[in-house]
């Protein structure tokens, strides 16, 4: 089974990750770092906002399955990528929208996906979304691994995480893991 790599920048890593470790055709869906310029950078450190790097998901999944169109138009649905540097009360250049890709296939992709998008004017303003080549992934730290499914009840998950699931998990539910 071939398996191709998509690294999605959409706000809150743990809110990106909960979504996608529930798709049909994702084998994993693991919290990092990328777009910096410090190497293996701690969450503290990209959260004073010195190394460049954004909150990113490594979504690995079979194309056989879910295509990467398809990742980007849900990617999409669960962020917006009109708000330069934020996403709801998380602000900063760590929550900044953006598309690491891992192949010219991959980057034109995506490129036509944020052009159909704006062209359909589902959002009021233009889309801020980096597209940039992937470069090192730098794992997060193991408590940011599966934040939402580990920390139900923290109060983050309860407000933020928890509504967004529930949204994706209604307007993808034929998508989902058995």
């Amino acid at each position: 089974m071939a398996t191709e790599i998509a690294t999605l920048g959409g706000g809150c890593f743990w809110c990106v990750e909960a979504v996608y470790n529930q798709l049909t055709g994702v084998e994993s869906a693991i919290s990092g770092y990328m777009g910096g310029h410090v190497d293996n950078p701690s969450y503290e450190q990209v959260c004073a906002k010195t190394t460049g790097h954004a909150e990113v998901v490594n979504v690995s999944f079979d194309p056989d399955i879910i295509s990467f169109e398809d990742i980007l138009n849900i990617f999409f649905s669960i962020h917006d990528p009109t708000t330069l540097n934020r996403q709801g009360n998380d602000v900063g250049p760590q929550y900044r929208s953006g598309i690491w890709y891992h192949s010219d296939e991959q980057k034109r992709i995506a490129e036509e996906t944020i052009k159909r998008l704006e062209q359909e004017r589902l959002y009021a303003k233009k889309f801020v979304t980096e597209v940039s080549p992937a470069s090192t992934f730098w794992v997060a730290e193991d408590y940011h691994q599966e934040y939402f499914v580990n920390n139900p009840r923290s109060g983050y998950c309860a407000y933020v995480i928890a509504p967004k699931v529930a949204k994706f998990r209604k307007q993808y539910f034929e998508r989902l893991k058995q």
